[in-house]
């Protein structure tokens, strides 16, 4: 079975399906909300399905470090309600999920957690793994990302902070790293622009951008990199342009690099 990018919202593993792979809910405090995720067997015999939840930690550099349940300050594991959780399905056969947010009436702020959705095989006592439910092995799994944030929550700030080349001798481009210091209380995705632009001619090259998430009260650090050749010998205004939202002003960090 081919594995689908996370991003197109449907993922596969072995020989299941689950669509979408990303949860956001904005319920105000002390309301809920509930959302559908459907799960389908591909393979061509009945299987089972259980579905877990678990905490996570982001990093700096974008990795996320997967914690038990209700063990992160920004945990929404607890508000989760899950039906159902276990189940069987025919070959062919989908199940539609549904997820509810049960929100604290005192929860202003951004809360995330995982899902996980994983095949189960029947064993024998003998070979049954002791961490789990008797009898039951875990087999491949797919996340699901779940994001809560009220819908009157607007405090999204972004800023631009330590712009600077790391390129080491080993390399062969030149590259550089900008962090991303998210101040407000929102889970943000920013839209990271490279631009050079040559201090003698004023001629400008933007180079692609792409997105990343940040994390409230939490830095992110971006990897940059200008490709070999990309540019002819000059000075140059090197500047990282973030846009995360039309309401917002675009941030920025600038320094001069010379490229011989």
């Amino acid at each position: 079975m081919a594995i689908a990018c996370c991003f197109s919202g449907n993922l596969f593993a072995q020989d299941f399906e689950v669509a979408p792979v990303r949860l956001d809910f904005n319920a105000e405090p002390g309301e809920n909300q509930t959302k559908l995720v459907n799960v389908k067997n591909h393979s061509n015999k009945k299987a089972s399905f259980v579905i877990s939840i678990s905490d996570f930690l982001p990093g700096s550099d974008g990795k996320r470090q997967i914690m038990p349940p209700n063990t992160t300050r920004r945990s929404a594991a607890n508000w989760l309600n899950i039906n159902p959780s276990f189940f069987e399905l025919n070959p062919g056969e989908q199940i539609p999920v549904q997820v509810t947010m049960l929100v604290p009436g005192d929860e202003y702020g951004a809360a995330w957690s995982m899902l996980y959705v994983q095949p189960t095989q029947e064993q024998t006592s003998w070979d049954a793994d002791k961490a789990l439910s008797a009898g039951v092995m875990v087999s491949g799994r797919i996340g699901i990302t779940v994001y809560q944030s009220p819908s009157s929550n607007n405090n999204h700030s972004v800023k631009v902070t330590n712009l600077a080349e790391v390129t080491t001798p080993e390399d062969t481009l030149r590259r550089f790293s900008a962090t991303l210091d998210n101040l407000g209380d929102k889970v943000t995705t920013c839209k990271v622009h490279l631009i050079a632009s040559n201090i003698n001619t004023s001629e400008e090259q933007q180079f692609p951008s792409f997105e990343v998430e940040t994390y409230p009260k939490m830095t992110r650090n971006v990897p940059l990199e200008l490709p070999k050749g990309a540019l002819p010998a000059g000075k140059y205004a090197l500047a990282v342009i973030v846009d995360y939202g039309p309401r917002f002003a675009l941030e920025g960090a600038q320094i001069v690099i010379d490229i011989e």
